[in-house]
């Protein structure tokens, strides 16, 4: 059977095509399970000889996922066979922990079958609500959903010779608008965690917030290519945090999750009010930010007792600790952009927790007990969560040492200032990625030395060379990575794509920006890879990155002009890139040491 899919907002479109004479059948199947969602309850109903409903209730990673849906056929059902939990019924509907469903479908004279599906998170009615009105062939389908696709990816144009690196570039600029996904029913309802029905009234609820991986670079690409959804987006998290009064960790189908360390819903919301992007109630958006960063919950009673979270309560510490100091910075510059001094004072200091797990003698951040002075042993850079007691996310203490992205002028001062700071950035990159001949983990993928580039926490790694003085060694590790950590195969990507995050990294670094620090406003210089990329800014308004001379070896940036003038930083706002403009610049194969050095 051939099985063609397409889809527009809220309706799929199947397109099955049986061989001459076969028995055109299909089989829905509710009762499957796998390891993190099994089925509790679930429903199938023949509706009509052309229409099939059902829901699925079902618990795992989603604590209470509940899918109504609806089915219309172009051809009649001329027979069923219904089976509730291994039962056969000869009843049109059955209920069960696990239902499926065989139809046989009247051949007329066409070998083809086309389904229109409907979803709904409330109910069965808003399933079949959700099915498009409109009478369109697949085919028609297809093509606008593909009109639409080339819309959103026109947005960024690049210009290079290398067929591949347009293949790579494109298919990283639709990975990263995946997620996240529209929720909210065509009359604007949608299922909260504890079953209560929203309806929304002036904005597009989302799911699918994968907020630990993609605060870093999916989200910055989307207030460049997508601010109005960025909006939503904030507006869907606002809703969220109503019933237990916690901002979103990881949202999905609805639910929070719970998954991976931080609030990383507060970056996104700053970033986004300090961008300019509007549509969306700061005063309530600032309310639910403190409260959450103020709660007990996740660590947060530890963090606020002793400046750091002690690896006597909890596992994960160091990264939690370190996760907890960079949110506060983020609250605290919303503080001062709405006037709230005692909160901006009070919330920058607490963002300096981080130092507290620096041990200037191995130059990591280390697991440190209640006590304040005794650290964790044994202690070694290259274990993981795998190996011993964790503390750290998905990983060692090479990878998490560095994130202080909000204040990285006093984490190189903590290393012994630019030339130690440097130094220690090279050997991660260098340093062994095994221990006694094994990789050092499931967790870590992407390996450069014992840099992890398969796992979000080292994403901002390479850019630091820019802080400490030697822009030249962002160039050439950003370029290094763009080249080892992508292709055009199959494996192309050296980790979870991590909905967008991994994607968004490469479109970001390869038009030669990244959002190290995403509420600062600032882009990081890299490495441009393409001759010239544009991007539209607004109907009207566009910024353009030319990079002459780029090549393979002709990595490193010689000059640059904005605008006409000379551009000798290593950043640049996102409110320079929304005047528009041209970025220009001139490529060699010879780091220029003089060029985006800070002199003093």
């Amino acid at each position: 059977v051939k099985v063609e899919l397409t889809s527009d907002l809220r309706t799929a479109y199947h397109k099955y095509t049986f061989d001459e004479n076969d028995k055109q059948s299909l089989i829905i199947d509710l009762g499957f399970a796998f390891n993190w969602d099994k089925a509790e309850l679930s429903h199938l109903k023949i509706e009509d000889k052309f229409t099939v409903s059902g829901f699925r209730h079902s618990s795992g990673w989603a604590a209470n996922q509940k899918v109504f849906f609806v089915a219309k056929f172009s051809k009649s059902i001329k027979g069923f066979d219904l089976v509730s939990d291994e039962v056969y019924s000869d009843q049109a509907s059955v209920t069960g922990l696990k239902t499926s469903a065989q139809l046989y479908f009247n051949h007329l004279s066409d070998v083809e079958l086309n389904v229109k599906v409907g979803l709904s998170s409330v109910s069965i009615e808003n399933a079949f609500e959700n099915i498009s009105d409109s009478v369109q062939s697949f085919d028609d389908v297809k093509n606008k959903a593909s009109e639409n696709w080339n819309q959103a990816l026109s947005k960024i144009k690049i210009e290079t010779p290398a067929d591949s690196l347009k293949t790579i570039f494109y298919t990283a600029l639709y990975h990263s608008q995946l997620a996240p996904v529209t929720f909210s029913d065509r009359n604007g309802e949608f299922r909260m965690e504890n079953d209560s029905i929203f309806k929304s009234k002036n904005f597009t609820a989302y799911s699918t917030l994968s907020l630990w991986d993609t605060f870093r670079a999916q989200q910055p690409l989307l207030t460049l290519l997508q601010p109005n959804r960025v909006a939503d987006i904030i507006n869907s998290m606002l809703v969220y945090y109503e019933p237990k009064a916690v901002l979103p960790v990881w949202t999905l189908y609805g639910n929070e999750t719970n998954t991976m360390t931080g609030y990383h819903s507060i970056p996104v919301i700053a970033e986004a009010y300090l961008k300019g992007i509007k549509g969306f109630d700061i005063n309530k958006a600032y309310e639910a930010i403190k409260a959450t960063m103020m709660q007990d919950e996740r660590g947060l009673d530890h963090y606020k007792k002793y400046g750091f979270i002690p690896c006597d309560f909890l596992d994960e510490t160091v990264t939690i600790t370190l996760e907890y100091a960079y949110d506060d910075w983020c609250v605290a510059q919303l503080a001062k952009a709405l006037g709230k001094k005692d909160d901006y004072d009070y919330f920058m200091n607490r963002s300096k927790s981080y130092a507290n797990l620096f041990d200037a003698d191995t130059g990591f951040m280390r697991g440190k007990f209640k006590d304040g002075k005794t650290w964790r042993e044994p202690f070694d850079p290259k274990h993981s969560a795998h190996r011993i007691k964790a503390d750290y996310t998905e990983g060692n203490a090479w990878q998490h040492s560095w994130f202080v992205p909000h204040d990285v002028d006093n984490l190189i001062e903590l290393h012994g200032g630019n030339e130690l700071f440097s130094k220690k950035l090279e050997q991660l990159f260098a340093e062994s990625s095994e221990i006694n001949g094994e990789n050092i983990s499931n967790d870590i993928s992407g390996l450069i030395g014992q840099y992890a580039h398969g796992n979000e926490p080292s994403h901002h790694i390479a850019y630091l060379f820019n802080h400490a003085n030697k822009p030249w060694r962002t160039q050439y590790w950003v370029r290094e990575i763009l080249k080892t950590q992508y292709n055009t195969t199959p494996s192309g990507l050296s980790g979870n794509e991590d909905c967008g995050q991994m994607s968004a990294w490469y479109v970001l670094s390869s038009m030669g920006l990244y959002s190290m620090n995403p509420v600062s406003g600032n882009y990081e210089i890299g490495s441009p890879l393409f001759e010239k990329t544009t991007l539209k800014v607004s109907d009207d308004t566009f910024f353009i990155i030319e990079a002459e001379h780029v090549s393979d070896t002709n990595i490193y940036i010689q000059s640059a002009t904005l605008n006409g003038r000379d551009f000798t930083q290593t950043v640049i706002s996102h409110q320079q890139i929304l005047e528009g403009g041209t970025l220009k610049f001139v490529m060699g194969s010879d780091p220029n040491k003089k060029w985006g050095v800070k002199t003093q």
